[in-house]
């Protein structure tokens, strides 16, 4: 297809950058560097300390900040949020006045409405990608989208959740297989990801004392308070926390580990760090919930009853005995970042109106 000139934008909230405060931001990074290596020209927005070598632009470099009197209103919303809304509406001013001339098509891959709610002042077809299920000021925002507004669901379960607002096109999440590459396995069980309350890394320790096995958590601590309640009470006998480690050290970890947990208490969108894992040929054992269980299969992990710490300490145990072989192969047949590239520019294509070059 003819190389395109796209605009790109990720959160203002957390730098894309190693190591990745999550999913989003790691997927963020993958989709970039794809896109780039196969000629097309991004521009990517995002938050300050991202990776100097995505050669990102600092959503709102000029900071924020209210006057003593607006502090003072008792119905000021937080802060972070005054600098998130300052941050995107500067940009989609910035997109209606000079956007047409720079870009083809314009990919919102954050989660804030604005990019939405103003997408009919800005001459471009938008892209926004739903990597969460439905929020109010997205589905507000919705009644204002431009008609050349499209979108993408990182699932079919997602897709459902958001069919009665936005109708969208799935394109399942994909990771570099070439960076997420096989270990030997046989190491200690792991759990990774955002360490906060809706993951339950808690609910993953628990299941491991009764499985008899230890575990090794790694991940950013983003709710110290819930960290502290409820995970650094349970460490200790073979329980570890490991730390917040760069893609490259995690990817080692986990192929080393014989399965990896995934715990979440409310319904995953996709389940990227399933992904990963498969991808190193480490074997999952997850609650099936939401898109994890399009994402993980027989060959590749075991799925129990959300919430019941019994029943994953017996998944695993069973997945911790699966091939490793299989467990990757499925991950480079149905997560590979280069699916997901292809899938998005045949929707890029689609929504610029481009016909695919000879």
């Amino acid at each position: 297809m003819k190389r395109l000139r796209i605009c790109l934008i990720a959160s203002s909230r957390f730098p894309v950058a190693e190591p990745f405060a999550g999913g989003l931001e790691a997927h963020t990074h993958s989709l970039t560097c794809a896109l780039v290596a196969l000629g097309h020209t991004v521009t990517l927005f995002a938050a300050e300390g991202s990776d100097s070598a995505l050669g990102a632009r600092v959503l709102a470099a000029e900071q924020f900040h209210p006057s003593a009197l607006a502090r003072r209103d008792i119905a000021a919303p937080p802060s972070h949020w005054m600098q998130e809304h300052h941050a995107y509406l500067s940009l989609c001013l910035e997109l209606m006045a000079t956007g047409a001339a720079r870009f083809d098509v314009i990919h919102n891959n954050s989660l804030h409405h604005l990019p939405i709610a103003m997408s009919a002042s800005i001459p471009l077809p938008i892209v926004t990608t739903l990597h969460t299920p439905p929020t109010p000021w997205l589905e507000s925002a919705l009644r204002f989208a431009s008609d050349r507004s499209r979108f993408v669901a990182v699932s079919a379960f997602t897709a459902r959740q958001w069919q009665g607002a936005a109708p969208a096109t799935v394109i399942p999440n994909g990771v570099d297989v070439s960076r997420w590459t096989p270990g030997p396995g046989g190491g200690p069980p792991i759990w990774f990801g955002r360490l906060v309350p809706e993951k339950a890394p808690h609910l993953a320790i628990h299941a491991a004392r009764l499985a008899g096995m230890p575990l090794d958590i790694a991940g950013p601590i983003l709710d110290p308070g819930y960290f502290e309640t409820m995970v650094v009470p349970l460490l200790g006998s073979g329980i570890r926390y490991i730390g917040h480690l760069d893609s490259l050290t995690l990817a080692r970890r986990v192929g080393e580990a014989s399965v990896t947990v995934v715990t979440p208490v409310w319904d995953e969108p996709y389940g990227l760090v399933a992904a990963e894992s498969m991808a190193t040929g480490t074997p999952v054992a997850a609650f099936a919930r939401g898109g994890l269980t399009e994402v993980v299969s027989s060959d590749s992990g075991r799925l129990c009853t959300p919430d019941d710490v019994s029943a994953m300490a017996q998944c695993m145990v069973e997945a911790s005995t699966l091939s490793r072989a299989k467990t990757r192969a499925h991950a480079v047949a149905h997560c590979s970042i280069d699916a997901m590239v292809s899938a998005y520019e045949r929707f890029y294509e689609s929504v610029t109106g481009r016909e695919q070059a000879a």
